[in-house]
């Protein structure tokens, strides 16, 4: 059984945003309300979770870890198709793939373009650190000619982690790359 709806003001109701209490005067606890105790009041279930979470359930900035961090989560599988491709396109045509999805969605999605712009990022530096690996591998006569393929294998471990870390998500944040984007 639910209990009938009480009157406004009444104990459990939340408050009118829209009211201003009356001060408290410290001598005279009669004056006005009692400063908070902890424990004393009833919540509403699941009132504010909205201000907790933000609207169309992303999380509010700075959620990330970082002033202006990244939302999480996905709307729809729109979303979620393009961060993907964002990840593992990247694998095969380094920051091309990257600057579509942050091109195409990146004004549409928050989560979309976090996603575009940490992608485009590592793949723009690990772009140059392939360039400077091939360069030093032809230099060397061949003596250095792994570095390429470790640079490679590099982009592919990382790509896949956080292909799998948006497929699940949540947004990855690449170790060992220069932020040109923000």
């Amino acid at each position: 059984m639910t209990e009938p709806p009480r009157p406004p003001g009444e104990y459990g109701s939340p408050p009118d945003p829209y009211s201003t209490p009356p001060s408290y005067s410290g001598g005279n606890p009669g004056a006005g309300y009692p400063p908070p105790t902890s424990g004393a009041g009833y919540q509403q279930q699941g009132y504010g979770a909205h201000q907790q979470q933000g609207y169309g359930g992303y999380q509010q900035p700075g959620a990330y870890g970082t002033p202006g961090g990244a939302p999480v989560g996905y709307a729809n599988n729109d979303e979620k198709t393009w961060a993907l491709i964002a990840h593992f396109g990247g694998i095969l045509v380094g920051f091309i793939a990257p600057l579509v999805a942050l091109l195409a969605k990146g004004n549409e999605s928050p989560t979309v373009k976090a996603h575009a712009n940490e992608a485009l990022n590592f793949h723009i530096t690990w772009g140059i650190a392939m360039i400077i690996s091939v360069i030093i591998a032809v230099c060397s006569f061949g003596i250095a000619s792994p570095l390429p393929l470790l640079v490679w294998v590099f982009v592919l471990v990382f790509a896949i982690i956080a292909g799998m870390k948006a497929n699940n998500g949540e947004l990855y944040r690449y170790p060992a790359t220069f932020r040109f984007i923000k």
